[in-house]
Parts: structure tokens; sequence; C-alpha cells
């Protein structure tokens, strides 16, 4: 593909009387360049507006599982949660689908590695050649150079589709920005992220929340501008389950902000203010191979929900229960079983309480006032007793 660099080295550095960007190399441009900047101080037409044929953005890059889109393009996004809750995750779903679809995506990343990052895209399911083609990951070391920017310039002329930028504190850092002053975010969006959204890309930023549960509100950590500069969506992911190799790692997402107003209608209220939006799944078999998944919310209260979740809670410690009672050598009192479950002791004695209401564990009196429990006989069907034990 032929590059033109000097429409590139334009597009980033702007017209050449201009002051350079914060935190950027003083050096300009040799040449001027041959088209003016922009002009959006005049008046718009709003005809569109008022005839009704203008039609608002649409959250078209990335998608659920039922198709619903994720993120706007052109437009600044975020994705922020408390650390291992499946930010990356996430973008990597949104990722796989749009180079699945034959586009062109940036994964500019402050904190891991090509080797974490593609090794996770390949785990999805990534077809190692579209990876190659299709997915530009770049891991920047130091503040950017001329040079630095005609080549991430040179990836934008491909035009991606979706932008991800993955550390915004650490990327903050390295451009030597104040992560709680509000101007020099605006800066970080000014220098960094807005020649990513110029270019057409949904710019999704992937962001921490503060540690207080209580004081988090809708934002991430730093300035209150990360939230009120947003021109897209920002999602709150809420962890409900750890997510690693060989497990099944579950995260809430929530919507904190909707600028356009097209993808709250498609979530379902909260409590919190925050519409529930999608659940992601990531369903671990083994270090090379997981299945991902952007379940839709189920139209029901959350509260039923929640409570679903502690009957399956419930019933992974009454299976515990029973193994441990399996493989005693004779009854056991109430401390007995705690020790041998994992969990905490008064979710222990509600699955022993359980377990004997339901009749699979029979009770007996033993010495010094303990109660001793044991597995009810099944021993004329052992069919049933297992059957029972699954169950």
């Amino acid at each position: 593909m032929s590059i033109d660099t000097e429409a590139s080295m334009d597009a980033f550095f702007g017209p050449a009387d201009e002051e350079p960007p914060y935190g950027w190399d003083e050096a300009a441009p040799a040449e001027a360049p041959k088209e003016p900047a922009p002009r959006t101080w005049g008046a718009q037409d709003l005809r569109s507006v008022l005839d009704g044929t203008y039609t608002p953005p649409q959250p078209s890059v990335g998608r659920r599982d039922d198709g619903v889109g994720l993120f706007y393009p052109g437009r600044m996004n975020s994705v922020a949660s408390e650390s291992e809750a499946g930010k990356t995750w996430f973008a990597l779903i949104a990722c796989l689908q749009e180079i699945n679809d034959g586009n062109h995506v940036l994964y500019l990343d402050f904190e891991d590695d090509a080797g974490g990052v593609v090794g996770r895209l390949l785990c999805l399911g990534a077809h190692p050649d579209t990876v190659l083609e299709l997915f530009h990951y770049v891991r920047p070391e130091n503040s950017p150079s001329d040079i630095d920017l005609l080549d991430l310039a040179a990836v934008l002329e491909m035009n991606p589709t979706l932008a991800i930028v993955d550390g915004v504190t650490e990327g903050m850092s390295l451009f030597g920005l104040e992560l709680k002053d509000n101007t020099d975010i605006a800066k970080f969006g000014r220098v960094l992220l807005r020649p990513l959204q110029n270019a057409g890309a949904a710019v999704v930023t992937l962001d921490h929340v503060v540690k207080s549960a209580e004081n988090r509100g809708r934002y991430s950590i730093g300035g209150v501008h990360k939230l009120n500069g947003l021109n897209g969506v920002m999602y709150i992911l809420e962890n409900r389950a750890p997510f690693g190799i060989g497990l099944t790692g579950k995260s809430t997402i929530r919507v904190a902000k909707d600028r356009p107003a097209q993808i709250r209608k498609n979530g379902l209220p909260h409590s919190s203010g925050m519409h529930w939006y999608a659940d992601l799944v990531v369903k671990s078999e083994s270090a090379e191979f997981a299945q991902a998944h952007l379940y839709a919310p189920r139209i029901r209260d959350e509260d039923e929900r929640e409570a679903d979740e502690e009957s399956r809670r419930l019933r992974g410690l009454q299976a515990k229960v029973l193994d441990a009672l399996a493989g005693a050598p004779g009854p056991l009192p109430g401390k007995g079983i705690e020790d041998r479950v994992a969990g905490r002791a008064v979710d222990v004695r509600r699955a022993v309480a359980a377990l004997v209401d339901s009749g699979r564990i029979v009770t007996e009196p033993g010495p010094r006032g303990a109660t001793l429990h044991s597995l009810a006989d099944r021993s004329a069907n052992p069919d049933e007793a297992h059957a029972e034990k699954v169950a």
C-alpha cells in the first residue's frame, strides 16, 4: 500500500504556524500543509435536523451476541472497571468481530505486551493470517517524536474502524500529564485520542475505577473530565466471577454514559442508575482456547438474577458437603464439616441445613451435645444416591 507521507504528516501536525501539541517535540514539519484546517466556527446548516432527515449516530462497532452494537464510530468511548474484571477481554471480543468482518483495528497498548494481547485474541479463535493483516498492535515506550507520529498516521490511513487505547493512566504518564488534572486530561484527548477519532475509528479507552466502591459512582479514576469529555458511550464492568485459565469469568456491563442515547434503550434499568447492557462471560477451556460471550440482559428483575446466583452458589456448597461426608471415616459434627468445606462458616451451615431438610443428610446426637451428620442411607439404590448428589 502506498502512503502519502506529506498528507500523513499534515493530518497529525496541523498548520505549520500552530503551537505544537503539549508534550510533543517542538520541531514543525518542513513544509506547510497543502489544505487549511477545517472551519468549525461558522453556523452549521440545521435543515436536516429541522426537516426530520437527521439520523443520530448508531453504535455500529462491535456487538453483543444478539447483534446489538457496542461502540459509536468516530466518537470517544470508554470501558472502566477494577483490575481483572474483563476490560481487555471485552475489548478483544470487539476487535475479533471487526477483523472477522474484514476491518482494520488499532490496539494502542500502554500496559501489556504483544504476546499477552495477541495471545488472548488467538485464544478467542482469531486466525493468525487475519491478525497479521488487520490487527495493528502498537506499544509506545516514549513520548512520540515526529517519526513516531508518522508511523501512527500510516496505520490510520488504513481506516481502522476500532482503536483501543489500553492504559490511560500509563499513557498520560508517558506524556508527562497529571491524571487528576482536568486540563491535562483534555490535552491527552486532544493530542492523542482526537486524531484517532478524526480518522473515523470508534476510540475506546480502557481505564480503572477508583478503589472505593462507595465513592465510585459513574467515574473512572482521575479527573471528572474523563467522563464529561466523552461523546460516545462509557461502560462500567462489575466483576461477578474471576477470570483465569480453567475458570469461567463473568462481569456485568453497565452504561455509565450514553451521549448519543442509542445504547441505553437496548439495556435494562438498574437501581444504581446505570442500565444493565450485557453480561460478559469468558469460559477458559485451557491456555490456548476460550469461549467468550456478550449476552444481552434478560428481561427479569435484577433481584431475581441475584437470587438465582445465590441459589447456584448454595448448590455448589451442598455438593462439597456431600463429598466431605462421603470421604469421612464416620459421621461428622458441624465443625468437622466446616473444616473440610471451603467457604464462610455461615454459608456452609446453610448448605448443611438445606441438605438435612431435603433428607439427603441425617443427623444423630453425638458426645457432649454435638450433632453428628452422615449421608442418608441409599445402599438399596446406589444409582439414586449418585443422581441426588449430582443434582
